[in-house]
């Protein structure tokens, strides 16, 4: 399959490595251009392209801060053909990284805002899992130490093109349901990269329920105290390095 990948941070690059390995044609872009990617690529048996060339590709994903996604040339999803499947691995960090989207905050809902963005739809997959476990802990399938990675979306043909991404790279794949619930698996959530089984997964879906304004409180002030913690543990990162 022919996979474009618009992002270089820790998670694309991961994606681009195991996705090559699997047989797939990968093409990977950032926003600083082929030239700075060239090696990485090379390194991998992927292709470094423009952001505008990554678009021409089966599954396109989109793998960069949500602060970016506005900032994405405009018109780019416009003449897309719907069959192609667009991917949003990213993930909401208002205080640790994005600064308050205002747009994002009316919903709350991190991956509805993006395809509202984008005007296309999306399948958001990949945000609730650290690349490093992406990276280590695919097993084969039956294994009883598999662990699941959520998956959400409206276009059920497109989810399952996903989905089949997912178990090739050793993992199930959970359906969570349509981008409107893709909060069940954003930041601040019981799902998010808590590296579970599917029927953990399901536990946790059908604890939290389909309201949104029930949850919403709950999962950002969990998010809240995450990127207080997340900061705490840079910053001490940081004084180590010295």
């Amino acid at each position: 399959m022919n996979i474009g990948i618009i992002g270089s941070g820790e998670l694309g690059t991961c994606l681009a490595s195991k996705l090559v390995a699997l047989g797939h044609n990968i093409s990977i872009a950032n926003s600083r251009g082929p030239a700075s990617i060239q090696e990485f690529a090379e390194g991998i048996g992927a292709k470094a392209v423009t952001v505008e060339d990554a678009m021409k590709n089966q599954v396109i994903i989109v793998s960069i801060p949500q602060k970016n996604i506005p900032d994405l040339p405009k018109n780019l999803f416009n003449k897309l053909p719907r069959e192609v499947v667009v991917i949003d691995t990213g993930n909401y960090y208002p205080m640790l990284r994005d600064g308050v989207l205002p747009t994002l905050e009316r919903s709350g809902i991190d991956s509805l805002w993006v395809q509202e963005e984008l005007r296309f739809p999306i399948v958001k997959a990949f945000n609730a899992i650290y690349a490093s476990s992406l990276n280590d802990l695919g097993k084969p399938a039956g294994d009883q130490e598999r662990i699941a990675i959520p998956v959400s979306g409206d276009d059920p043909t497109a989810k399952e093109i996903v989905s089949k991404l997912i178990q090739d790279l050793g993992f199930d794949a959970f359906d969570v349901g349509d981008i409107s619930q893709s909060w069940k698996h954003q930041t601040g959530s019981p799902m998010y990269c808590r590296d579970l089984s599917r029927e953990e997964l399901q536990k946790r879906s059908d604890a939290m329920g389909t309201d949104w304004s029930a949850m919403r409180d709950v999962i950002t002030t969990r998010r809240r105290d995450d990127e207080i913690l997340m900061k705490v543990a840079y910053l001490k990162g940081l004084r180590d390095s010295k």
